[in-house]
């Protein structure tokens, strides 16, 4: 199985549109960038894991082909607004040969996504499947564990999935996508101790009031230790509003204050901020030393691909 992280940033990409601040103008002069978070997992068939505003760009770069499904985490619009791109592929198909990509989701998610693409599944482009936390469901070589994640009242619908994958020898592998989050308002058993983990982590530190309810890394360290992944973390949907010492985009409202910013163990000078793909690397790597953790944590990065 290969996972092909499509996108890895926050709801505005990096470098954000405009934004002076010390992050976005870093990415710019290392000609560094993030879209929407997006992951397509690949095995005898595909799996589209949301299908952002940048969707089009994204699958661009892959086959010609349709993906064989697709799973939406919340009806936030940086999940779903690039449903409208799938109709291409029916489009582009001989006439009478295409069949509706299934999308599976939360039916309290397509109350709100189906207000502006039910037409979608009107035209035969699209067959929603409403799927409930903690039912197992299958399709094709895929068996899927929808389960509830907090990510606040205005994302009423949003769910994270257990993946599991029978390759053709055989054998089977495990991914956790949490998707958006805060909290996990229940644990199923089913969630630990997967192969791998993809979790967001839009803050290094954990902001003061977590309005978004966004996963901070600093949060992410004891979801990690709970879940267990047994071969490996991937950081996505990262962002820049942790504030930067020093930097007069701090008075910007997209900014943070950190509650308790991370530090060294005995000391009382905070981590640097992270401003590119190599500090944050540096960064995560030093904290899990220095804490003695034994975690396998990679700081995913637009386009890269991971066979699993």
């Amino acid at each position: 199985m290969e996972l092909i992280f499509l996108g890895t940033g926050a709801a505005w990409g990096l470098p954000e549109l405009h934004c002076t601040c010390k992050i976005c103008e870093e990415m710019r002069r290392k000609g560094e960038k993030r879209t929407r978070t997006a992951l397509l997992m690949k095995s005898a068939s595909t799996l589209l894991i949301d299908c952002g505003p940048d969707i089009r760009s994204q699958l661009s770069q892959q086959p010609p082909k349709a993906p064989g499904a697709v799973l939406i985490t919340h009806e936030h619009g940086d999940h779903y607004i690039g449903l409208d791109e799938l109709f291409v592929y029916k489009r582009l198909a001989p006439k009478g040969t295409f069949e509706p990509i299934p999308v599976y989701l939360s039916g309290t998610s397509w109350k709100v996504i189906g207000r502006r693409f039910d037409y979608l599944e009107d035209m035969g482009v699209i067959k929603t499947v409403f799927v409930e936390p903690g039912r197992w469901f299958t399709h094709r070589e895929w068996r899927i564990f929808p389960f509830k994640t907090d990510h606040g009242a205005f994302a009423a619908g949003s769910l994270g999935y257990l993946i599991t994958c029978r390759e053709p020898e055989g054998e089977k592998t495990n991914v956790l996508y949490t998707s958006d989050f805060m909290e996990l308002p229940d644990l199923p058993l089913e969630l630990l101790r997967p192969d791998y983990l993809v979790i967001q982590s839009f803050w290094l530190n954990e902001p003061e009031h977590n309005r978004p309810r966004h996963m901070s890394f600093q949060r992410a360290i004891p979801f990690i230790s709970r879940l267990e992944p047994r071969k490996g973390t991937f950081l996505v949907h990262m962002g820049d509003a942790d504030m930067v010492p020093g930097d007069p985009a701090n008075a910007m409202l997209k900014k943070y204050r950190p509650l308790d910013p991370l530090k060294p163990p005995g000391s009382d000078t905070p981590y640097s901020i992270p401003m590119n793909q190599e500090q944050w690397e540096a960064t995560v790597n030093r904290i899990l030393r220095d804490r003695n953790l034994d975690y396998r944590i990679i700081v995913a990065q637009d386009g890269i691909k991971v066979t699993v």
